[in-house]
């Protein structure tokens, strides 16, 4: 059930130019290892072995350290519900899987999920886009009946995801494959 973020919770060497993807694998480490909290500036310096003014050539401020760790999470995220959608088909079925996935991703990531969605300010729709969003507008735009429909699913299907999942994380519901699956179904949806 749980997919694993790639990531050594150790110390990340890093090379000449890519401090700042060393940053990010390292804080996303830091959160996996964690009791959720994010990991401070001078923390990934230490962990990534560079001096704190380093990070902040990379990262301003915190928000900049969190935003990026969101955008990260969201990337990960929207890379395993193509992969899930795809090995179910596509369709209506592919569909569906996207939700399962993301409960599943919230239950394998729980403090990246929360930082993705809990903390701070919204991750900007702009650069890079959020391909996770992109992929549930393409399913409801392409399984809908006309657009202002595909709009109001998105939202629907995203709100039902999420709320399984928090419900999930907080231990207000079991958190339970058959029971996942069961939530999720949505054979009938679009028929």
């Amino acid at each position: 059930m749980k997919a694993k973020v790639t990531v050594s919770t150790s110390t990340v060497a890093y090379h000449h130019g890519n401090l700042r993807d060393a940053l990010v694998a390292a804080g996303l480490g830091a959160l996996e290892a964690s009791a959720g909290k994010p990991p401070s500036l001078r923390e990934l310096a230490r962990a990534v072995g560079v001096s704190p003014t380093a990070v902040y050539r990379h990262f301003p401020d915190k928000q900049a350290l969190d935003a990026a760790l969101a955008q990260e999470g969201l990337k990960l995220l929207a890379t395993e519900q193509q992969t899930a959608a795809a090995k179910a088909g596509g369709g209506s079925a592919g569909f569906a899987e996207t939700g399962r996935t993301y409960v599943r991703f919230a239950l394998a990531h729980p403090a990246l999920f929360r930082l993705m969605f809990t903390q701070g300010r919204p991750v900007p729709d702009s650069d890079p886009p959020d391909e996770a969003r992109a992929l549930l507008t393409a399913y409801t735009q392409a399984l809908a009946d006309n657009p202002e429909r595909a709009e109001t699913l998105a939202l629907q299907a995203w709100s039902i995801a999420h709320g399984i999942a928090m419900l999930m994380l907080d231990g207000r519901i079991p958190a339970d494959d058959a029971l996942i699956d069961r939530l999720l179904n949505t054979e009938n949806l679009f028929s």
